[in-house]
């Protein structure tokens, strides 16, 4: 049998297990929210992320598409680069599909003579891992870039409230006499 199958037949719990143990990084009743809480318009947190995983772990099966396995990270990370998480918090649930497989799977993979396999898995798991944190990082840039504008533009409308800055059509014409 081939780690593909294996794994696709255990989908179900490995994608639970390790919806799980993302949210052991949440409070306990935020976690058992985004447990419990199936509407993704009144959970779309826990929707995102379960969808995600289920994007994340299709796309692991058929061999890692970085374009198509970037847009669900994506998804995930964004929630996590906005709820403040560290860099190593935000990406550590790719890693932890790794102990999720091993639990759920490693025992049978080992006695079909996979090991090969799984460690060629592993690695695809690295990868995403490294991808992911990119992407961190990029969302990360995106949100002090957005906090430096918004900084800017309350420094502006305060100056101007205060009448401490002068138009630039004001400061032409007066150039001009």
């Amino acid at each position: 049998m081939e780690l593909k199958n294996i794994l696709s037949a255990k989908r179900t719990a490995v994608l639970k297990k390790w919806f799980d143990v993302i949210l052991e990084s949440y409070p306990p009743n935020t976690a058992e929210f985004l447990r419990t809480q199936k509407d993704p318009f009144a959970n779309p947190v826990g929707h995102t992320i379960f969808e995600g995983m289920e994007g994340i772990f299709d796309e692991l099966l058929e061999g890692v598409d970085s374009h198509k396995a970037s847009v669900f990270l994506d998804n995930i990370i964004r929630v996590r680069a906005i709820q403040d998480f560290t860099p190593s918090q935000a990406v550590l649930f790719v890693f932890l599909l790794k102990k999720v497989i091993e639990e759920e799977v490693g025992e049978e993979l080992r006695k079909e003579g996979l090991s090969e396999e799984l460690t060629l898995l592993n690695s695809r798991i690295d990868k995403l891992a490294l991808l992911a944190f990119d992407i961190y990082m990029k969302c990360r840039e995106k949100l002090y870039e957005l906090r430096a504008k918004e900084l800017e533009n309350r420094t502006f409308r305060l100056l101007k409230k205060a009448n401490l800055v002068y138009e630039i059509q004001e400061q032409e014409a007066e150039s001009r006499n």
